[in-house]
């Protein structure tokens, strides 16, 4: 099997259309980190590898944007957001292996969704190449210019089957000024949502809500952000609460990566639900999960991987969508939108 590195997005254009034109199927990437995800890639003809587009674009600090290649490593582009006490708060599991492209294309948010929101909250624009060698734009520079923003949303988990990110445009976050994390411990799940319920109900805004049944009974991590005196009124009013330290947002930051590599035949599955429904569920799953408890979805540990879903009527959709990028359905063949 074949394997390019483009250095540019004119470069990945040209080679998407070379492997095109010669009908080879291609595997689509950065680092490759995140394969266990969205479906088993199949052998393909040509891979292409965006790691060595890891330039960073355009930066403005006062405007609250970046634009960086799609190769450019994860922890390269944060380290760079925090010399100037900024941040891009999507937590994404494979954090050290990812690159900025991977993150989107995989659609990879952690704890502070709850606050922030994902993917396609933060971007602002992007550059995508097509199997045509076409490099198209979509969005911008500028917060609230959301020109052409569809198409790049598409992108946003797609995992490769549609075409290759090129380049993405970020609006990104000062950091608050404080930060404090504190963790409760319940026997059922219904206390820990219960408690959550509360937090919820109140004045409280949490960075990040999280319920874990790791590794024993139920925690209720709760993360707060901003001045010091908001970080006292939770200390107040969490009275129940024990203060422990941010880092152990690693830990749920790692979740998933952890398992699929201690136990590779597995799978974790998103479970979406309403808020009043998660107690209930939670309470009847006999493996390790995380609930985003603000946000309505559960991350749960299976031992195998499951059947894909009933799509229902979003299948004949994503059918439309996938013949449009790609008909000869050469892309990642064997995941999401490749599986159709």
């Amino acid at each position: 099997m074949q394997m390019f590195c483009p250095e540019s997005p004119e470069q990945l254009a040209e080679a998407l259309r070379e492997a095109a034109g010669l009908r080879r199927t291609i595997r689509l990437g950065g680092n490759f980190s995140k394969d266990r995800l969205g479906g088993s890639i199949c052998p393909a003809g040509v891979t292409l590898s965006t790691h060595a587009m890891k330039r960073l674009l355009q930066y403005d600090p006062k405007d609250l944007t970046v634009s960086v290649q799609a190769g450019m490593a994860w922890t390269d582009l944060e380290r760079t957001l925090d010399g100037h006490r900024q941040m891009l708060p999507l937590d994404p599991g494979w954090a050290n292996e990812s690159t900025v492209g991977g993150v989107v294309a995989a659609n990879l948010s952690g704890p502070r969704r709850r606050l922030y929101g994902t993917a396609r909250d933060m971007i602002i624009g992007m550059k995508f190449a097509t199997l045509e060698g076409k490099l198209i734009d979509s969005g911008g520079m500028v917060v609230k210019n959301v020109a052409g923003l569809d198409m790049a949303k598409l992108m946003i988990g797609s995992f490769g089957t549609l075409a290759a990110v090129a380049v993405v445009n970020f609006k990104v976050f000062p950091i608050p000024e404080e930060s404090r994390t504190f963790e409760m411990r319940f026997e059922t799940a219904a206390q820990a949502f219960g408690e959550r319920d509360r937090i919820l109900q109140s004045h409280l805004q949490p960075t990040a809500l999280d319920i874990v049944n790791w590794p024993s009974g139920f925690r209720l991590l709760v993360r707060a952000g901003g001045h010091p005196r908001v970080i006292e009124r939770y200390t107040r009013e969490l009275p129940r609460a024990e203060i422990v330290n941010d880092s152990v947002w690693n830990e749920v930051r790692e979740f998933t990566p952890r398992f699929l590599v201690d136990r590779p035949q597995g799978a974790v599955i998103p479970i979406a639900s309403k808020l009043t429904q998660m107690p209930s569920i939670a309470q009847n799953l006999a493996v390790p999960f995380i609930a985003r408890a603000g946000s309505g979805v559960i991350y749960a540990h299976h031992a195998e991987s499951p059947q894909p879903a009933d799509l229902g009527g979003a299948f004949e959709m994503m059918t439309k969508i996938k013949q449009m990028f790609d008909p000869g359905r050469l892309l990642n063949r064997g995941r999401l939108y490749g599986r159709i």
